[in-house]
């Protein structure tokens, strides 16, 4: 497989600039969904972060010649039973902000009374004229701090603690996090496959 251009599939602007710079050393031109005039929304209805992500892949490859990424990446929590996994982006309710979403699982696990163990899960997928064309894993375990910390990053990042580095996502520069995030980890694994 030889890109040049690879649609990234997202409208998340803090996604699509960290796939842009995961991705930056292939030389490969990086667009977003709004680049490519899509509308549809695409219902994650998988039971796995691996479903939803080919379902995403090959929905928005029905819109473009363009090669298309999909992701489905999540924060699980063992005490919590593996939530809120592939519902982490809806988990507070469809308009809730990371903040909502920090705040329910924060209290969720603190009423637990369980351990703070946790991992961040991507999976990606790439199909290009509705045919999947490669998929790619990567995960990182850490922990669930106390409270928010650092201003980095979007999402869960303020309360994923890293132990190697005892900074959570949200207080590592971009370049650090691209280190060893599971988004980076996904990338790598995918670049290796190709």
């Amino acid at each position: 497989m030889n890109f040049s251009t690879l649609v990234i599939a997202t409208r998340n602007s803090g996604k699509l600039r960290e796939f842009r710079s995961l991705l930056s050393s292939t030389g490969w031109r990086i667009l977003g969904l709004s680049n490519i005039s899509s509308e549809k929304e695409h219902e994650e209805i998988g039971v796995s972060f691996a479903k939803n992500a080919r379902l995403k892949a090959l929905a928005y490859s029905a819109d473009t010649d363009l090669p298309v990424l999909a992701d489905d990446s999540g924060l699980e929590v063992a005490a919590l039973g593996g939530r809120p996994g592939i519902h982490s982006a809806r988990y507070a309710g469809p308009e809730a902000s990371d903040s909502d979403r920090i705040r329910k699982l924060l209290s969720e696990l603190d009423a637990s009374g369980g351990p703070r163990d946790a991992r961040f899960v991507c999976t990606l997928a790439i199909a290009q004229a509705g045919r999947l064309l490669l998929e790619a894993y990567g995960e990182c375990r850490g922990l669930i701090a106390r409270e928010p910390r650092g201003t980095n990053g979007f999402g869960y990042d303020p309360i994923f603690l890293f132990p190697e580095l005892q900074r959570t996502y949200a207080e590592l520069s971009e370049s650090e996090k691209n280190l060893v995030s599971h988004r980076a980890r996904a990338v790598h694994s995918l670049l290796e496959k190709l």
